[in-house]
């Protein structure tokens, strides 16, 4: 079984190392920064110096497959390791879709977020995650409540609470936290998953607008939307480069 490197510390990829450490495959996963929930494998942390750091490291690891399960809205690097010759695939988590009763304002980046906001909401909801958030530095008629998982890096928002918390959430604790903050926006990207959308539920439930961020181009390489399906190309590569060298082996 080949070396598979796997790139992120989403949900999708402790599963995907779970799974293939399961199944006797060598796996390193690359994560940006410290986690609480480390995935089964061998663990790196993090980047790689860009693109030809990442090359490099295939190659001297010997690495044989690259699968990218990083955040949606994550640095765009797993296209790199085609250059590096190995085959990769993305793990893409399907984004969320509009139900009735939703009010959905989509943008196209966090700056368009902010300017959407200003003199307009005065209580902002804002859950983009903790990088980023100086793009709401000059917003300063209104207030907002930060959840992230790990406390952001300056500058941040002049009115602000930090509210520092881990999914997944549920409907009734984000229904709580709307009304007891008296939130009349909520902000957020469109990650997809079930962890956070509760508030999403919420929302729509108090009727409230939500401006949603949406997602940076696809990185251009083949791509699933489940951990089992990157399994499954992983084994399916195995067995495919098995059968090419037994048919060598014979012609030999």
């Amino acid at each position: 079984m080949p070396h598979v490197l796997i790139l992120g510390g989403t949900t999708e990829a402790r599963a995907i190392a779970g799974g293939l450490v399961a199944a006797g495959v060598r796996v390193t996963t690359s994560l940006a920064g410290p986690t609480d929930q480390p995935p089964a494998g061998a663990v790196r942390h993090g980047g790689f110096g860009g693109p030809a750091g990442l090359a490099r490291w295939i190659a001297e690891h010997d690495v044989g497959a690259v699968i990218d399960a990083t955040h949606p809205f994550a640095e765009r690097i797993s296209a790199a390791a085609e250059h590096a010759g190995v085959p990769v695939l993305r793990v893409e988590r399907p984004a969320w879709h509009a139900q009735p009763g939703d009010r959905w304002e989509r943008v196209g980046d966090l700056a368009a977020a902010a300017v959407a906001i200003r003199g307009r909401y005065s209580r902002v909801f804002l859950t983009t995650g903790r990088r980023g958030l100086g793009a709401f530095a000059g917003v300063d008629d209104a207030w907002f409540l930060v959840r992230c998982l790990r406390a952001p890096d300056p500058p941040l928002p002049p009115r602000h609470e930090l509210l520092l918390d881990r999914g997944p959430y549920d409907r009734a604790g984000e229904l709580a936290l709307l009304d007891r903050h008296r939130i009349d926006v909520v902000v957020t990207k469109d990650s997809g998953g079930t962890a956070t959308e509760p508030k999403l539920a919420a929302a729509r439930e108090r009727g409230l607008p939500v401006i949603l961020v949406r997602r940076p181009p696809p990185p251009g390489v083949p791509a699933v939307s489940s951990p089992a399906e990157a399994l499954e190309w992983v084994h399916r590569r195995h067995a495919r480069a098995q059968h090419i060298r037994g048919v060598t082996r014979r012609r030999s």
